[in-house]
């Protein structure tokens, strides 16, 4: 039986990649997924049992010869690096944690289309993968692609849509909206003091009622705030979970109908922008408040407007989603268990913090003639 402080102490070892090579505690930690403390722990054993020597401040030095690996660990990936701003941030995120880890990562791009999304299941499959970290959005299809990875032997981490059998990455999706509706029943409050004559919805039904629950989670939190609410007509929008389509079908609703007080909460951030759009065409913009979610770049730059009616985005960090996916793939491949359900942390981000937390020299570049919106 396997005694798990040995394997870990053998994790270190194998940490250090040449002779002579010399890390710091941090270094061993991204390498390893090991916590901090517990790295710092076995560092500190190894030491004492003179494999390991401490070269400086904080840097160590092993003094085994390093055994070379046949293989390097390989994490397929099926990514979404055609689709929108998010799905491009976990892309880089992934990629730069894959490299600081210094695995393989085999990467597809499902293309935000379910035929395609198949055919790179089994292209992984194929490729021999260790664990794959699957990242589509169609939640029709995720059974079968989870059944092919699983009748393989090849764990998978779904990222946001869940997939059967496997370990889900993401947003707590019904906090994240619960998060957004209670800043936006409190922007109502304190700015027509808790008057609204319509809840506008906008939806995306292909990704299942996992995402939707965003949704479920901003009525309840509009209803705590506002508890009037339930006068209010409330209508639901599919809008696809993109910037056209939404702009498109809110567009087409405001020429039909005399102005109102409206709420509009989003299932992501181009819902809400192409919503807004459609309201500021029909020069109705002081009867809307906008809430959003995923605080892509484009929504960062419109909460920059000083007369925007986007009051917030809620951020899930798709920047850092890497950090934490490719220690689990790690993890799982090493047949270490794994929770079913790891989520992101969130966050509201207003225009008020905005520049606190997303300084404008750090997301410039990545929205200067950028505007596809596509979910």
């Amino acid at each position: 039986m396997a005694v798990e402080s040995v394997l870990r102490a053998c994790e270190i070892l194998r940490a250090f990649r040449s002779e002579g090579e010399l890390l710091r505690l941090r270094d061993v930690v991204e390498r390893t997924g090991l916590p901090k403390s517990t790295a710092h722990r076995l560092l500190r054993t190894l030491q004492e049992g003179g494999l390991i020597e401490e070269a400086g401040s904080d840097q160590y030095r092993s003094m085994t010869r390093a055994v070379e690996r046949q293989r390097r660990l390989r994490i397929g990936f099926g990514a979404q690096t055609t689709a929108s701003t998010f799905s491009q941030a976990v892309t880089e995120s992934v990629r730069r944690a894959a490299l600081a880890s210094s695995v393989e990562l085999v990467e597809v791009n499902n293309r935000y289309s379910s035929k395609t999304a198949l055919r790179n299941a089994d292209l992984l499959i194929r490729e021999r993968v260790d664990v794959v970290i699957e990242f589509q959005t169609y939640e029709n299809v995720a059974p079968v692609i989870a059944a092919r990875f699983l009748s393989a032997g090849i764990p998978v981490i779904a990222v946001e849509i869940p997939h059967p059998g496997a370990v889900y990455f993401g947003a707590n999706n019904y906090e994240a909206g619960l998060i957004g509706g209670r800043a936006l029943g409190k922007w109502a409050k304190d700015n027509w003091t808790g008057i609204v004559d319509e809840v506008m919805l906008i939806e995306e039904r292909i990704a299942g009622p996992l995402p939707q629950s965003r949704l479920t989670g901003a009525m309840t939190g509009l209803r705590e705030v506002l508890p009037d609410i339930g006068r209010a007509n409330v209508i639901h929008f599919d809008g696809k979970g993109s910037y056209g389509s939404s702009l498109d079908l809110v567009r087409k609703h405001l020429r039909k109908q005399s102005r109102k007080r409206t709420l509009v909460a989003a299932i992501n951030d181009p819902s809400a922008l192409g919503a807004l759009r459609a309201f500021e065409e029909c020069g109705c913009t002081s009867y809307c408040a906008v809430m959003g979610q995923n605080a892509i770049p484009e929504a960062l730059d419109e909460l920059r407007r000083s007369d925007s009616r986007l009051v917030g985005s809620v951020a899930y960090f798709p920047e850092r989603y890497g950090q934490e996916l490719i220690p689990l793939a790690i993890g799982l491949a090493a047949g270490k268990p794994a929770p079913p359900a790891v989520f992101t942390k969130h966050k509201l981000i207003t225009a008020k913090n905005v520049e606190e937390l997303y300084p404008i020299n750090a997301t410039r570049g990545a929205t200067a003639g950028a505007r596809s919106f596509a979910s």
